[in-house]
């Protein structure tokens, strides 16, 4: 089922939100701003249904607030050092907005926008479509991107991306949700136990840029192709943490993207019982704890104060920074191509 409602208005234009419900009652509020995910209502063990990701109570807090709560961001997720690449001898410059660098597409990226909507009953499913013109924010390219959300009655959220160029460009798209599986206002993440199939991680250097390497997970606090807390290695004395002030790293998938979704990572949170199994068929996941979720100014759903750590983000992409490195992940969009990466978020109980 699906319900709409007005939410608010940004450039003089009214901004919606799409619920989409299943037969458990399960539901998710995806609003045309951003095509940002709101809220996303999931039972527990307890039969109740929470909100699972942060966000906010109004439209003016998603424009000012910062943190990029649930949207969808591009042209380019992640971070190009000091907004600078090349692309077949010509080198473009984008808007710096992240120190030295720019960061999930720039000043108005694709989290800015004001999305069309076209509903499908049948599916549980809506298309959204916006465009990004040709040297927006720096990239060459008209683009066309079109992001599909689909709620199943096996209460799994679905979120394909599709899009094309008519010059070639780069590309890189996730969406930015927070997740705490006991409920958005109910403290530290850090407890939550987390599995990734993933065997490397990218180092960074003070600016969160990668410097290149392609490290092994082995012996690192980045190993979690074994089931352990988030928390449990948070502390130690790594230098990779220490500059991030937590996770805010690219990992690598074994054997990197696939032609179908495939179980590449399990969060599970023992007191709510809920556990949400994230399939992908992109190469890599941005682990992020919200080191950064403190903004006093924007308080969180119902009230609630943000806090560092008392999320988790699990944004699939490709590798950050990777049109400046040779080796990295492929994120070259030739002018027709169809870019298209599915993520799937299903929830269970343990």
């Amino acid at each position: 089922m699906i319900v709409k409602r007005e939410f608010g208005s940004v450039y003089g234009k009214p901004v919606y939100e799409y619920v989409l419900s299943n037969k458990n009652q399960m539901n998710v509020g995806i609003l045309t701003y951003g095509a940002t995910l709101r809220t996303l209502n999931v039972p527990g063990k307890d039969g109740r249904l929470t909100d699972v990701i942060c966000g906010y109570d109004d439209i003016k807090s998603y424009v000012e607030g910062d943190g990029y709560q649930g949207a969808v961001v591009g042209r380019y997720a992640n971070r190009i050092a000091k907004g600078r690449f090349t692309l077949d001898g010509e080198e473009y410059s984008l808007f710096i907005n992240n120190g030295v660098n720019s960061l999930h597409g720039g000043e108005y990226g694709l989290n800015t926008k004001l999305f069309a909507v076209c509903e499908n009953d049948k599916n549980n499913s809506i298309v959204m479509t916006a465009v990004l013109e040709d040297m927006e924010e720096g990239y060459p390219g008209r683009m066309m991107v079109e992001v599909t959300y689909t709620l199943t009655d096996d209460n799994a959220l679905k979120i394909n991306y599709r899009a094309k160029s008519d010059k070639k460009t780069i590309i890189n798209l996730t969406n930015h949700s927070y997740f705490n599986l006991s409920g958005y206002a109910s403290g530290s993440v850090l407890y939550h136990t987390l599995r990734l199939d993933a065997d490397s991680y990218i180092p960074t250097d003070d600016t969160l840029i990668p410097t290149g390497e392609i490290k092994s997970v082995d012996g690192t606090p980045f190993d979690f192709r074994t089931e352990k807390r988030i928390g449990q290695d948070f502390y130690s004395e790594d230098n990779d943490l220490k500059i991030a002030g937590g996770y805010d790293h690219c990992l690598n998938f074994i054997g990197g993207e696939t032609e179908e979704p495939v179980l590449r990572a399990e969060l599970k949170d023992a007191k709510s019982g809920r556990v949400m199994k994230v399939y992908t068929d992109q190469p890599c996941v941005q682990l992020y704890t919200a080191n950064f979720m403190n903004n006093s100014a924007y308080p969180f759903k119902g009230g609630f104060a943000q806090h560092t750590q008392n999320a988790v983000c699990l944004e699939t992409q490709h590798m950050p920074d990777s049109i400046n490195h040779d080796g990295f992940t492929n994120v070259v969009l030739d002018a027709g191509e169809e870019y298209n990466y599915t993520t799937v978020f299903a929830f269970e109980l343990m």
